[in-house]
């Protein structure tokens, strides 16, 4: 199946906000004096500035646990990221999304099914990158397997361009797109620049753009950094959605808490504002 845009955000030109969480319970930044009730409290701030600013959606991600595991995460952020995740959409009312970083597509499905999350988002679905924590190869087949055995609907944003990676061997980007397509069944496409908050690659972008148009016109292709109020109207004439984080925090600031003032001047800039 692919995402389809505008049943599950109510438009066709999505624009998608980060909820980064703090660092979560046994990870090196996490703020015992805060406690948990802190991670929560930030993620509901975020989640109700990001959605009064007028976003489609949103993911939340444990942005805050680096340095992270490759593709298992421990039990418990499983369960901290289904109780941050629960609060969300308790929160808002809009079309949510997980990212269990740096690769868990198991821990991110999972958690996406129990709070009825829309989508989740997973950095290497099919292919394999070089990344800060080593390799790391997709695994499409238990995703897949997984969504059909436990009964979810979960839409798989797959990137084909990975932040903070390179890839492993000498495949192009366009074969990388049909690969995660054709192959890897993803529902959607996200293609990023080298890091967070980089400007993603024009060229990158179109040349996924054109790879989706002849393998599958029906799966979106967001771009996944760099996004800013200037440049997001240009973006979206090729992407078809996009997905915000660093633009729409204090100051610019990544790990800083979300300017709802931010937001509403990014959505402002939208083709279909």
């Amino acid at each position: 199946m692919s995402l389809e845009l505008a049943a599950t955000f109510g438009t066709t030109s999505p624009v998608v906000g980060m909820v980064h969480l703090p660092s979560l319970p046994g990870a090196p930044g996490y703020d015992p004096d805060g406690g948990r009730e802190a991670v929560l409290e930030r993620a509901r701030a975020d989640a109700r500035a990001l959605a009064d600013g007028g976003v489609d959606g949103l993911i939340v991600e444990n942005y805050g646990d680096a340095p992270f595991h490759a593709d298992d995460v421990p039990k418990h952020v499983v369960a901290e990221m289904t109780r941050a995740a629960t609060t969300v959409v308790e929160t808002v009312d809009c079309p949510v999304g997980i990212n269990v970083l740096r690769n868990d597509a198991t821990a991110a499905l999972s958690v996406a099914a129990a709070v009825d999350a829309a989508f989740v988002r997973v950095n290497v679905h099919t292919g394999a990158r070089v990344t800060d924590q080593g390799v790391i190869e997709g695994r499409a087949a238990e995703t897949l397997r997984l969504r059909e055995g436990i009964d979810t609907d979960v839409a798989v944003l797959a990137d084909v361009a990975v932040k903070h990676s390179a890839p492993l061997g000498g495949r192009d980007l366009g074969a990388a797109v049909a690969d995660a397509i054709d192959r890897g069944r993803a529902d959607g496409l996200v293609v990023s620049g080298p890091a967070t908050g980089s400007v993603t690659d024009a060229d990158d972008l179109r040349t996924v753009v054109a790879a989706r148009d002849e393998t599958d016109p029906d799966v979106p292709v967001f771009v996944g950094s760099g996004v800013t109020a200037d440049s997001i109207g240009d973006l979206l004439s090729v992407a078809d959605g996009a997905i915000v984080g660093t633009a729409l925090k204090e100051d610019g600031e990544t790990t800083n808490p979300v300017d709802r003032d931010r937001v509403r001047a990014l959505v402002a800039a939208t083709p279909d504002a």
